[in-house]
C-alpha cells in the first residue's frame, strides 16, 4: 500500500503519446474542448495549453483522482495550471459528482443563492474528502446554509477597506504601506473570504490596465508609500506579461522598498509555479511572498514543490492562517501545520482571527481559543513555528496583536512573567534612568 503522501513524479520523457490524448468526456465535457473560460469569457481568456517544461510532481490522492475522473486526461494536461483554471468546478451539479452531498451542501447551493460563487479547482478538490462533510478541507471551500444566517456585528466590507480607498484597488491605511488590489479572482473561493463582496460581483473581479496605472500613479505622488502588497483576489493568476508589468512598474518607483505578494495559489493551484513565473519573480528583489495555508492537508508533494521552487529563487515566504472552527481550531491541528511548514521553509507569520464578514458565525472561534492555541505553541515548539495572533480591527483600525497573560504585574522594581509551564519569575527591571544604581556602589 503506497502512502498518501507519496509522489508521482512527472517525467518529461514519458511516452509521447500522452501529448496527442484527446480531452476526457468524463467530467466537465462542456469546457474541455474551450480555449476560454466558459464562466467568465470576457475576463480570463488563455489559449489551449502550451507544453509546459516544468518538472511538477502529482501526489498519490491527485492521481487515482485523475485517472477517475479524467481518464482521458494526460498527466501534462493536469499539471497545466490554465487546464486547471478552465475545469474548475463551478456548479452543485459537477460536485456532487464528486463528493457525496448532505443536505446542507446541496440546500446552500440550490435553495438559497449564495454571495460568493463556487469555484474549485480539479487538484484542490482531488484533496477533499468526498464522503465526510466535516472534512477540514472541504468545509473551506464547499457552501453550507450557514452562510445565508447573518449575525451581529458582520458587515460585507468589516475591515473598512472601500473607506480607505484612495483610487479604486488601492487600500491606504498604514502611514507607509499600501494594499493594490490587481484582480477580484481567485482559482478557488474560500468560503470565509473578506472580500467576497468583490469576487461576487463579477464587475468588480479584475481591474484593467487603465486602472492599474492609476493605482501605480498614486504611489509614485506619494513618497512616503515604500511597501506594496499586490493582492486581490489573488495576483498570481494573471499571466506572467501582467506579474511582470506591475512588477517592474513598482520597480521604477524610487522610495517603493519592498513589494509583497498574497496568495494562495501554491496551495490550491501549484501548477501556476512554473519556471517561467519564476524567471519571472526572481527579477525582481526584494520580493516576498505571503501564502494562505488553512490545514496540514493542504501540504502535499505538489504544493511543498511549490514552495521550494519559490524559495529556491530567493524569495522568502510566510504563511497567513485564518483560525477557523472546526477546521483548525486545536493546538495538536495548528502545531503540525506549523511544522510542516517550516518543513517547506514557509515562516509562519500571522495567525488571523476570522474576520465578521457577512455569514461568517460558523467559521469564527471566541478569541480565548486564539491565545489558548498560542499558549499551546510558545515554549512547546521553536519560536520560528509560532505566528503573530492578530485581530484585523473592524473600521480599518489595523492589525492587533494578541498575547495570553505571560506579563503578570510588578512587584517593587521587578516585572513579574509567566513561563509556558505556568512558573512565575522575577526579572530586575532597568530603572527609567540608565545607569542610575539602586545601591551605593562599594567604596573602593
Amino acid at each position: 500500500m503506497k502512502k498518501a503522501n507519496q509522489a508521482y513524479v512527472v517525467n518529461e520523457a514519458e511516452s509521447p503519446s500522452e501529448e496527442a490524448e484527446p480531452p476526457s468526456s468524463a467530467l466537465l465535457e462542456d469546457s474541455n474542448n474551450s480555449g476560454l473560460s466558459l464562466l467568465f469569457p470576457e475576463l480570463i481568456q488563455f489559449p489551449l495549453p502550451k507544453p509546459d517544461k516544468t518538472f511538477h510532481k502529482i501526489g498519490i490522492r491527485s492521481l487515482q483522482f485523475l485517472r477517475k475522473y479524467f481518464p482521458l486526461v494526460s498527466k501534462t494536461e493536469w499539471n497545466n495550471w490554465e487546464w486547471q483554471l478552465r475545469n474548475s468546478i463551478t456548479s452543485w451539479q459537477t460536485l456532487q459528482q464528486l463528493l457525496q452531498l448532505d443536505d446542507e451542501e446541496v440546500r446552500a447551493m440550490t435553495v438559497q443563492s449564495a454571495n460568493l460563487p463556487l469555484r474549485i479547482t480539479p487538484y484542490y478538490a482531488s484533496l477533499l474528502d468526498p464522503l465526510n462533510s466535516m472534512h477540514p478541507l472541504r468545509r473551506s471551500v464547499v457552501p453550507v446554509t450557514a452562510e445565508h444566517l447573518i449575525s451581529p456585528g458582520e458587515a460585507a466590507d468589516p475591515l473598512g477597506e472601500d473607506t480607505h480607498s484612495r483610487v479604486p484597488g488601492l487600500v491606504h491605511r498604514y502611514p507607509d504601506r499600501v494594499l493594490f488590489l490587481v484582480t477580484g479572482f481567485c482559482s478557488s473561493y474560500c468560503r470565509y473570504c473578506t472580500r467576497s463582496r468583490l469576487v461576487g460581483d463579477q464587475n468588480k473581479r479584475h481591474l484593467n490596465r487603465e486602472q492599474w496605472d492609476r493605482a501605480l500613479t498614486y504611489i509614485e505622488l506619494n513618497p512616503s508609500v515604500r511597501d506594496v502588497l499586490l493582492s486581490g483576489g489573488d495576483p498570481l493568476t494573471l499571466p506572467d506579461d501582467s506579474l511582470e508589468y506591475l512588477l517592474s512598474r513598482l520597480s521604477k518607483i524610487p522610495h517603493v522598498e519592498v513589494v509583497r505578494i498574497g496568495t494562495k495559489i501554491p496551495v490550491v493551484l501549484p501548477q501556476r509555479i512554473t519556471h517561467t513565473l519564476i524567471n519571472v519573480l526572481k527579477r525582481f528583489r526584494p520580493l516576498w511572498m505571503s501564502i494562505h495555508f488553512t490545514h496540514p492537508d493542504e501540504i502535499t508533494p505538489e504544493s511543498a514543490q511549490a514552495c521550494e521552487r519559490l524559495a529556491d529563487a530567493g524569495i522568502p515566504l510566510g504563511s497567513q492562517t485564518v483560525l477557523l472552527k472546526d477546521i483548525n481550531d486545536s493546538v495538536p491541528t495548528m502545531k503540525k501545520l506549523m511544522h510542516e511548514l517550516l518543513k517547506i521553509r514557509v515562516r509562519p507569520y500571522y495567525l488571523y482571527q476570522c474576520d465578521p464578514i457577512l455569514g461568517s458565525s460558523h467559521f469564527r472561534t471566541p478569541v480565548q481559543k486564539g491565545l489558548e492555541i498560542i499558549e499551546g505553541l510558545r515554549g512547546h515548539t521553536s519560536g520560528y513555528a509560532v505566528p503573530h495572533y492578530v485581530i484585523d480591527a473592524p473600521q480599518g483600525g489595523g492589525k492587533i496583536p494578541l498575547l495570553p497573560d505571560y506579563y503578570q504585574g510588578r512587584q517593587n522594581h521587578d516585572v513579574l512573567l509567566r513561563n509556558y509551564q505556568g512558573n512565575i519569575y522575577r526579572y530586575p527591571d532597568q530603572p527609567d534612568e540608565v545607569g542610575k544604581a539602586t545601591e551605593p556602589l562599594p567604596s573602593s
